[in-house]
């Protein structure tokens, strides 16, 4: 029995495609849908691979197995399937942007290296604004009169106070 994917046969919206990876600010290899929980070791292909097993887990769970619900199994599958579906296409995008890019600095090196340079000024103006909000969130403690911020404790003192703390109990 064939379960349809959403769409038009079972009258549930698509999801929109993701955008590309690698749009500038990000890195193209560890692009992630937003929402979606990755760690900053983890590539898309083995979102890829996590979101098929995922789907074959789902596949044969005994939860499915034994249900009776038929269309609360039906969902849970095609949102699995919905899934590893949007993260193929990520792959797919960041393999043919990869190919795209390989060509290019093939043909136009310079093309390259410029798109690496744009790519960097927009990654230290992004970085400027957050200095610039930190140093926004920090004038206020500086205008402190001098008087007031001698009742502070030093990094010297919390230091040492900090050095005084038991460490945590191993549990047996």
């Amino acid at each position: 029995m064939a379960i349809p994917l959403g769409g038009a046969k079972t009258g549930q919206p698509r999801a929109p495609p993701p955008p590309p990876p690698g749009l500038p600010g990000q890195p193209s290899l560890l692009y992630v849908a937003p929402g979606t929980p990755r760690t900053s070791n983890t590539t898309v292909v083995d979102e890829l691979e996590s979101s098929f097993e995922a789907c074959f887990a789902s596949l044969v769970s005994q939860d499915y197995v034994n249900g009776t619900d038929q269309e609360e199994i039906r969902t849970g599958v095609d949102q699995c399937i919905q899934k590893f579906l949007d993260i193929a296409r990520q792959t797919e995008c960041f393999f043919l942007k990869e190919k795209k890019r390989l060509q290019l600095s093939v043909q136009k090196p310079e093309q390259a290296i410029k798109e690496d340079a744009w790519e960097l000024r927009n990654e230290l103006q992004h970085k400027d604004a957050l200095v610039q909000k930190q140093l926004a969130e920090l004038r206020p403690w500086q205008q402190v009169p001098p008087a007031r911020r001698a009742h502070w404790p030093t990094w010297t003192y919390l230091e040492q106070a900090s050095a005084n703390v038991p460490a945590p109990l191993k549990p047996s």
